[in-house]
């Protein structure tokens, strides 16, 4: 009998440690319009509240996904990314959002594929007097990248689904938004100025900036999971971002929400 137990315990314990939960994607926004979207198109969505932080599973097509709302700026982002990851381990992480222009060649309503992220607004001197924009892995204390690199199978996978996607046309006009593989650019700031744009396009041959996805990218690269973050641009980020900002926003918002429902059916 003694034998049959421990035998019994041997085998328990084994399946436990090949048991994996069953895969998840995670889909994050910055504000509530694109994560009502979502939310609105999930199957069988069960809602749970952690640390204060709304999380809803679902389906969406046949893929199982987790969706919240950051909230504005990095810190939000960063601790909303953290939560996801630590309970739900999701496989792949998506950001979505509106973002302003600083690509001359786009206009408001166009869309904007990460292939890299960077903070724009972080900057110190190393010991050997030399200016670095790139953060530390404060666990390991190894250089993160200055640019985190989008995930290349979803980078791909993106790029071909926006060919198929019904956009709603840019306001104003009858074309469909221009879709942009590029560079997007995060400080926890709004930006509205036309030199300031300059100045980030010069700097880091940015395409669009806003207020997460870099720190985003950043919890995703320090904790081993692929990620992959979308704009929608409501504005130029000059002058007009605030009037352009609240002209576009629902448009850039169905638009990106609808990207990203097709890329995850696509996964």
């Amino acid at each position: 009998m003694k034998y049959l137990l421990i035998l019994l315990l041997i085998a328990h314990t084994s399946t436990a440690q090949v048991y994996t939960p069953e895969p998840v994607t995670g889909l994050l926004g910055a504000f509530g319009a694109e994560v009502t979207l979502v939310k609105q198109s999930l199957k069988d969505s069960k809602t749970v509240l952690i640390d204060g932080i709304s999380f809803t599973t679902g389906l969406v097509g046949n893929q199982r996904v987790v969706v919240a709302e950051t909230g504005i700026g990095k810190v939000n982002a960063a601790m909303t990314t953290a939560i996801l990851l630590t309970h739900f381990h999701p496989r792949q992480v998506l950001f979505t959002g509106i973002a302003g222009g600083t690509n001359p060649d786009l206009q408001p309503g166009d869309i904007v594929i990460a292939r890299q992220t960077v903070h724009h607004d972080y900057q110190y001197i190393t010991f050997e007097q030399q200016p670095s924009i790139q953060t530390r892995n404060a666990v390991t204390g190894e250089k993160n990248p200055a640019f985190f690199n989008a995930d290349s199978v979803m980078l791909v996978r993106a790029q071909a689904v926006a060919h198929s996607v019904a956009f709603d046309p840019v306001p104003g006009t009858s074309r469909p938004p221009s879709v942009l593989t590029g560079i997007v650019v995060t400080g926890d700031q709004f930006i509205s100025s036309a030199q300031k744009v300059a100045e980030l396009r010069k700097t880091f041959k940015a395409d669009a900036t806003e207020m997460e996805g870099a720190a985003v990218a950043q919890v995703c690269y320090q904790m081993q999971v692929p990620h992959l973050v979308i704009r929608s641009l409501s504005d130029r980020a000059d002058a007009n971002a605030r009037h352009d900002m609240l002209s576009f926003y629902q448009t850039a918002a169905r638009n990106s929400a609808r990207l990203v429902l097709a890329l995850v059916q696509s996964l």
